[in-house]
Parts: C-alpha cells; sequence; structure tokens
C-alpha cells in the first residue's frame, strides 16, 4: 500500500493528471495493517473517488477517455481476474475496458514468491496488453530511505505513461575501462 500512497501524492503534483482512485475491501484493510492510514485520508489524495461496487461509475465505460490505469498494489486475486476477464468489481471492469480499449495497465503484483497459478495469470494478461511491473525497486540510486524505495517503483510507473516529473534518480551508466 505504501506505493499506491507514493503514487497518488506523486500524480496530485502533476498538473495535467487527474487521478481516480478505486479501493476493493481487501485495499482497504491493507491500507490499515501497512500504513495505519485512514480510508479517508487515502481517498483525499485522488482527484475523484469510485466505489468499487459502482459498476456504473464512468471507469466502467470504454467512452470514458483515459491514457490507462495502474493497479498498485495488484493482488493474486485480482491479477487473475483481471487475466481471465471477471470484471465482478469496478476495478476489474475498469482493468477489462482498459484492455479492450487498447490503453496501457499496469499491474504491480504484491506477492512473492509467486506460484504457477500467478505466473500463468502474468502471461496471460502480459499477452492482452498489460504492463507487470513488480515492486521490487533498484538500488543502483543509492537509496537511503523507504521514500526512496518508493519512488523508485513510482518513477517507473510514470515512466510508462509518458509522464514527467523527478521522482527518482536515473542511471547514469559508467564508463567502462579498458
Amino acid at each position: 500500500m505504501p506505493y499506491a500512497l507514493d503514487l497518488l501524492q506523486t500524480l496530485r503534483q502533476i498538473p495535467e493528471v487527474e487521478s481516480h482512485l478505486i479501493m476493493t475491501q481487501g485495499a482497504k484493510r491493507v491500507l490499515v495493517e501497512e500504513v495505519g492510514q485512514s480510508l479517508e485520508e487515502a481517498e483525499a489524495m485522488a482527484h475523484v473517488v469510485h466505489r468499487s461496487s459502482d459498476l456504473g461509475a464512468a471507469v466502467a465505460s470504454g467512452s470514458f477517455r483515459t491514457v490507462g490505469m495502474v493497479v498498485v498494489p495488484c493482488s493474486a486475486t485480482t491479477l487473475s481476474k483481471i487475466a481471465y476477464g471477471l470484471a465482478d468489481n469496478l476495478l476489474t471492469r475498469a482493468a477489462y475496458v482498459t484492455l479492450k480499449e487498447r490503453r496501457m495497465l499496469v499491474l504491480v503484483p504484491r506477492e512473492a514468491p509467486l506460484p504457477l497459478p500467478s505466473l500463468e495469470a502474468m502471461f496471460k494478461v502480459a499477452q492482452a496488453g498489460a504492463t507487470i511491473l513488480p515492486a521490487s525497486p533498484g538500488f543502483y540510486h543509492k537509496p537511503t530511505s523507504i521514500d526512496d524505495l518508493l519512488g523508485f517503483i513510482t518513477q517507473r510507473i510514470l515512466d510508462l505513461f509518458g509522464l514527467e516529473y523527478p521522482r527518482a534518480p536515473r542511471w547514469k551508466g559508467g564508463s567502462e575501462e579498458s
């Protein structure tokens, strides 16, 4: 959940972005368990909040224009539902529509290790056009805080959408000595 909150905070700082938040019941529980933050505090970070039971929300329709969608964190259950087109709540319906409309869908899985059913679901959803971005930060930028690690993943997500915002240092490369 810290990855989701970091992304929401960062998106708030990019003027051309309007964020829409959908939290499943599981996400609401994880919010409390992992960060001890209230639902109201998390919802205040988004521009628009949708209830996961509201299948009539704008984001459930392909006619609602978006650049894409990020599911962070993405549980194994949600990943499997998206992979197999089970649109039983607004989050999975919006993901289905995102794939249907050939828009960017980024899934940030949270579980480890990965059992075969999750790997198969990742393969299937990648075939459908989604991008799997594991919550595995790099260390080449010499992180000194949890915020640095969160920023690394947020920067990768922003990059996938072509959004410019300096959230983490970039690889500078080094010269090889002969």
